[in-house]
């Protein structure tokens, strides 16, 4: 598999600072996305100490150990990595007053090949398009994720819901943190969007799709995502990052030579 990686991130039209942040390690086939949380510019940080950690400490050890490291290895490496940075940062928050009580929420992506290990907290996300079908992968760590799956509220209630940014999981908050990690099978065609809540608060997802469908250029996808996103209120710092999967040419050559083409 061929995989190739944008990123773009915009403050919105409410903020002064942009607490969102991103990192993408291409050679490893690493993205990481954050959304700080805290007040004054910690929520920068937090989101900032995230990104950067965990691609040195991870894309490092996923470069040492090969592509052919197993699904365990690298659960493990990821569970690892994100322990340590979620321990940085919470000694940086107890340590420094200005720095106290922020947070980050947290979704990262490690492809191999046909898998992908996707870990996730708090309330970024990512989705997959795959042909047709638009799919939100990850389950929100919130409160109003919670009321959802107790039947307390629909998901169109949830939408216009004055909760809707209280996570129940973020890094740096606690001395420890579980990370949700998910195996997903990947096909070539496959179109993946992680994204903090600025996007995902100011768009549907039928609206996303609709960007994701055209299969324009990712720069040109990402861009769009960002400008309706603005358009419909900029109320928080809006971050996409999009990762375009394709078959190798490579296997292309090889069925073209079967086919006789």
């Amino acid at each position: 598999m061929n995989y190739t990686f944008f990123a773009q991130t915009d403050p919105g039209r409410c903020r002064e600072n942009n607490e969102d942040s991103f990192s993408i390690d291409e050679a490893t086939r690493l993205g990481v996305l954050a959304d700080g949380m805290g007040g004054y510019n910690a929520g920068e940080i937090a989101s900032g100490m995230a990104t950067a950690f965990i691609k040195s400490e991870l894309a490092r050890w996923l470069a040492q150990a090969g592509p052919q490291a197993k699904t365990a290895e690298v659960r493990r490496a990821i569970e690892i990595c994100v322990d340590n940075a979620n321990l940085s940062i919470f000694n940086a928050s107890k340590s420094n007053p200005q720095y106290s009580g922020m947070g980050t929420t947290l979704v990262m992506g490690v492809f191999q090949d046909a898998r992908l290990l996707l870990g996730h907290i708090g309330d970024s996300r990512c989705y997959r398009l795959r042909g047709h079908e638009f799919l939100q992968i990850t389950k929100d760590h919130s409160m109003l994720q919670e009321q959802i799956d107790a039947g307390l509220l629909t998901p169109e209630q949830a939408a216009t819901s004055a909760n809707k940014n209280l996570v129940t999981r973020a890094l740096g908050v606690e001395d420890s943190v579980m990370v949700e990690l998910n195996e997903h099978h990947v096909e070539p065609g496959d179109l993946y969007l992680m994204c903090s809540d600025g996007l995902s608060d100011m768009l549907e997802d039928e609206a996303m799709a609709r960007i994701l469908h055209n299969r324009s250029s990712l720069e040109n996808m990402a861009a769009e995502l960002v400008t309706m996103a603005n358009e419909n209120g900029g109320r928080d710092n809006i971050t996409v990052l999009l990762t375009q999967v394709e078959a190798s040419s490579e296997k292309r050559g090889l069925i073209a030579r079967l086919l006789g083409k």
